[in-house]
């Protein structure tokens, strides 16, 4: 039995220093238009030897790590009792860790109960990662994510009352150009009203094997262009209210590196990305420095 990485892998940037341990494969909803992470990989869950194998494994290369990563996609699937087995694992084999996070998807943080969330979070899963996309009902349903804007509200608000800290992701340029402002206008109440401790925007790039990409062949969706991508980023952010949530957009999709808080440094934001777009001098793809 083999007890490495099934691939591919994947992590939010801000692990990138951490240990992951892969206790899923592949993503149980995996019907996302824009998505192609998991989609070469069969969703199953590993078995209890496996995963303890796999953590012995692990030992031999990290010693004494101090942040986990839990992958695959979305590891609140697990049934509680048996997440809440192997986060007391976790922490018995690695003592000294600081930190356990992993991706979260709204369904699944539906099915959890509140006293379910409260229990893992105390079992040590701090930090959660969801992929909020867009706040906007008719580009969620356009990609596929499974559930709507009240819905995802439901599932951040939920998190956060847990006690989790929640991480939120938009995906600018996701409604294309038909969506433009109505992706940009409902991200930033859907975010608003989620209130995370971490937001960020990453730019759609667009897999040639995804059913967007077929979508975008037959003239069923039309790509925003860079400057347009600013605007619709000016527009989020001038619609978002939030209370000291650490901002950033430096993904290397983004055209801008922005990073701040919110909303106390939404202005500067703004300001920046409305210079950018007066720049007779920018260059799409080598401005990421800037």
């Amino acid at each position: 039995m083999r007890y490495d990485y099934s691939q591919p892998l994947y992590r939010p940037p801000s692990e990138a220093w951490s240990m992951i341990i892969q206790v899923t494969e592949g993503c149980s909803h995996n019907k996302c238009k824009f998505c192609y992470m998991y989609k070469g990989k069969q969703f199953r869950l590993k078995s209890k030897e496996e995963i303890t194998g796999h953590i012995e494994w692990l030992k031999a290369a990290y010693k004494n790590p101090k942040r986990i990563f839990l992958a695959d996609g979305n590891v609140l699937c697990i049934n509680t009792d048996k997440l809440l087995d192997l986060l007391n694992y976790i922490k018995r084999e690695f003592p000294n860790v600081e930190r356990i996070s992993s991706y979260a998807g709204p369904s699944d943080l539906l099915r959890k109960t509140d006293e379910e969330l409260r229990a893992i979070r105390d079992a040590g899963l701090e930090l959660l990662y969801m992929g909020v996309e867009t706040g906007s009902d008719k580009v969620l349903s356009m990609v596929n994510k499974g559930v709507n804007r009240e819905e995802m509200i439901e599932a951040g608000q939920k998190a956060i009352k847990a006690g989790f800290k929640f991480s939120c992701m938009i995906i600018s340029g996701l409604g294309g150009l038909e969506y433009m402002e109505d992706h940009a206008v409902e991200s930033a109440k859907v975010i608003s009203a989620i209130n995370p401790h971490y937001f960020s925007l990453l730019r759609l790039v667009v897999d040639e094997g995804s059913e967007l990409a077929e979508d975008i062949e037959k003239g069923k969706f039309q790509l925003l262009t860079p400057l347009q991508i600013l605007d619709e980023n000016i527009i989020l952010l001038e619609n978002i209210e939030l209370t000291d949530c650490i901002f950033r957009a430096n993904h290397v999709s983004n055209l801008v590196n922005l990073a701040g808080t919110l909303n106390q440094d939404r202005d500067m934001l703004i300001n920046k990305l409305k210079r950018v777009r007066e720049n007779p001098n920018f260059i799409p793809y080598t401005y990421n420095g800037l």
